[in-house]
């Protein structure tokens, strides 16, 4: 009789324990939502260019014109080293393309996107930096005869692509819109 109870008990918690089958859960993707960006001229009278930046950044001014552009809450900066040309552009030139492929030992992919503004004789390359490398993004302008601007793209944390890649994708559009809106003074 025990063991006709027991039979029964077991066959009636297998019965209902395979009616509900097990489902993974699908993984959660991280979503980060940044404000829209809202930008404003940055003027530096010392300096002989002007562009756009964001108004969530904070701007350091440096030496020579170099200006830091941070942005706390993405813990990022852009590193703006401005150089006057004189006579030394293909120097620049191979300084700033050096440094863009000086990542290429972490980087799985390096995009160079040329970049070309006749009307305030602005030309440059951006560089889209895939992978765990220290600069997500590098780019460089200039109007080949007085001005010489080149940026990088830093994060205040170890590189893991796809973790920053959300603030990275946003810091490249601040960076393109920078290169967009940017003139020269003189």
């Amino acid at each position: 009789m025990k063991l006709n109870w027991l039979l029964f008990v077991l066959i009636f918690i297998l019965f209902f324990e395979c009616e509900d089958s097990l489902v993974p859960k699908p993984k959660a993707q991280l979503r980060l939502d940044f404000p829209e960006a809202k930008y404003v001229s940055s003027e530096n009278t010392a300096c002989d260019y002007t562009m756009d930046v964001n108004l969530m950044s904070i701007i350091k001014q440096g030496e020579d014109c170099s200006i830091v552009v941070e942005y706390p809450q993405l813990k990022g900066s852009i590193y703006l080293t401005y150089k006057k040309v004189e006579d030394n552009l293909e120097t620049l030139l191979i300084d700033a393309q050096k440094l863009s492929y000086e990542h290429v030992v972490k980087a799985d992919q390096i995009s160079e996107q040329p970049f070309i503004n006749d009307k305030d004789k602005v030309y440059g390359m951006f560089y889209e930096v895939s992978g765990n490398a220290a600069s997500q993004s590098q780019f460089y302008v200039t109007d080949s005869t007085d001005h010489f601007l080149a940026g990088s793209l830093y994060f205040y944390a170890k590189p893991n692509y796809d973790s920053i890649m959300p603030a990275a994708v946003y810091l490249q559009k601040d960076i393109r819109h920078l290169m967009e809106s940017l003139k020269w003074k003189k």
